[in-house]
């Protein structure tokens, strides 16, 4: 199923849909030229859109609810929450275990909180291609190389629902109720809304906060790491129409 889900993804997100339907297109412009070549010139167009940071931007800014967290925002929680985004298996420049740069980033803002709050630390994360569990990982950094301190580690959850399903049983049994929530800004919004859904209060700690550029004419330039952004944040989008249609689906049961 998780496989199946990562597949799907791929499939609907840039630059596979654009790419897909060009191809549609292009088969229906066999026999409906003016439909096919439409649709065509449509989907090459959405993709050099999706490539422009002005859109890219856009996308990502409205993803972003929360802002950083303050001292006083922090002073009722009751740990940290940091969520996985991604390692390598046996990198090999280093000859071990290693966090993609999402992960580095999010393990080394809530090392940061750690050491302002004194606030235990759960590392979440497992193991989709099962190798070592990402929060396995995120402990060795963290105590490893940031100083920290990781009391708890939930290495079975897949994605970030799991995350919060495997989680919140670990933090109630330690009478955790309020936790600050460290992820990416983008992702806050969609991360907060399943750990609430399991009963806890989330206190957002967002980190890699997107802040404003200036839009010049360069704003309308197609990049590769523009499309990647582009593609990132609409795949927050659709995760969050899933979460307003499944919630919506139990209460009319």
């Amino acid at each position: 199923m998780f496989l199946l889900k990562k597949v799907l993804t791929a499939l609907l997100m840039p630059p596979m849909v654009c790419v897909l339907l060009a191809l549609l297109g292009l088969w229906i412009a066999r026999r409906h030229r003016r439909t096919g070549t439409a649709l065509t010139l449509a989907s090459l167009l959405s993709l050099l859109v999706l490539s422009t940071p002005l859109v890219a931007d856009g996308l990502l800014k409205g993803l972003q609810s929360a802002g950083p967290a303050t001292p006083q925002a922090l002073a009722p929680a009751q740990a940290i929450v940091v969520l996985g985004g991604g390692a390598y298996t046996l990198a090999p420049e280093y000859g071990l275990d290693a966090l993609s740069r999402g992960a580095r980033e999010r393990v080394r803002y809530a090392a940061h909180l750690q050491r302002m709050t004194g606030l235990p630390l759960l590392a979440t994360g497992g193991a989709p291609d099962g190798t070592r569990p990402e929060a396995v990982i995120m402990k060795e950094v963290i105590e490893r190389e940031l100083r920290g301190r990781v009391r708890w580690v939930e290495s079975e959850s897949l994605d970030t629902a799991s995350n919060a399903r495997r989680s919140a049983p670990l933090l109630k049994a330690a009478g955790v109720r309020r936790v600050a929530l460290v992820t990416h800004g983008w992702h806050m919004r969609r991360a907060a809304w399943w750990f609430e859904r399991e009963g806890l209060e989330v206190i957002p700690a967002p980190m890699g906060l997107r802040p404003p550029r200036p839009q010049g004419w360069t704003a309308v330039l197609p990049r590769a790491a523009s499309l990647a952004d582009s593609s990132l944040a609409l795949h927050e989008w659709l995760g969050i129409l899933a979460q307003r249609l499944g919630a919506l689906r139990e209460r009319l049961r």
